[in-house]
């Protein structure tokens, strides 16, 4: 009860005070701080707490495949957003998503060659990242949208927590890094200040993979020396450090 307490307490501020933050530093630096470890941090923690310490450092295999699936999704949307409205531009993304998923998990790749994949596929995918069509269109707000964000997330938790032991560690990693904040970031970005703005707040999210993915590689390691706390404070030190100096680069 009190784990089920956290969920449902946790998520929701995390992503009011995201969106917040979004809202006051625009789309690349929203993409950046979006791309943090919010979500995945505190499902990892709960697969812990639920599941044990091995549970949650082998689904970190599956983390980086749920990543390389998550960079194909945000292309994707991006690409798409600059013809397509929302439905058909995240049905599209999705099923990319899914395939990636599906191929990068038939292929049995080790942590090592993952990690190596993923940081690749990021630098890669902003060498040639969808260009926008044209200028941002001032922005509108949809009335409740962040109570709307806030239950979304919680939900996604809830559910990736809750199927964990069905799933197992593999493809309880794998969700993981699901774009369930990406969703609602490229949803709300696209039909309330369009494509531009979704290409803008996407490519920020890819640029902080780089150090998101190092969060979650460095508690395969961590996890197995430290407490917790530590492991996830000291990872998310190298995080803040890897996106502060990518944001100076892209």
């Amino acid at each position: 009860m009190n784990v089920l307490l956290l969920k449902v307490t946790l998520m929701p501020s995390v992503i009011a005070l995201i969106t917040l933050a979004i809202r006051k530093w625009g789309g690349k630096i929203g993409g950046l701080i979006g791309s943090m470890p919010w979500v995945a941090g505190p499902i990892l923690f709960f697969f812990i707490l639920e599941q044990g310490k091995p549970f949650g450092i082998y689904s970190i295999q599956g983390s980086m495949i749920g990543i390389l699936a998550l960079i194909s999704f945000c292309v994707s949307y991006s690409a798409f957003s600059r013809r397509l409205k929302w439905f058909p531009t995240l049905l599209l993304s999705y099923s990319l998503y899914t395939l990636t998923a599906v191929v990068f998990n038939y292929l049995q790749l080790n942590l090592y060659v993952s990690y190596a994949l993923v940081i690749v596929s990021v630098l890669l995918s902003l060498r040639f990242y969808p260009v926008p069509n044209g200028p941002p269109v001032s922005t509108r707000r949809l009335p409740f949208d962040i109570p709307i964000r806030m239950v979304v997330a919680t939900l996604f938790v809830l559910a990736v927590t809750g199927l964990a032991g069905l799933l197992g560690p593999q493809w309880s990693g794998i969700l993981t890094p699901f774009p369930i904040m990406t969703t609602i970031l490229a949803i709300f970005s696209h039909t309330l200040q369009g494509s531009t703005a979704t290409i803008s707040t996407l490519r920020g999210l890819v640029i902080g993979l780089l150090g998101f993915t190092t969060f979650l590689f460095l508690q395969a390691f961590l996890l197995r020396e430290f407490s917790v706390a530590a492991s996830f404070g000291l990872a998310f030190i190298v995080n803040v450090l890897i996106n502060l100096i990518s944001s100076r680069i892209w």
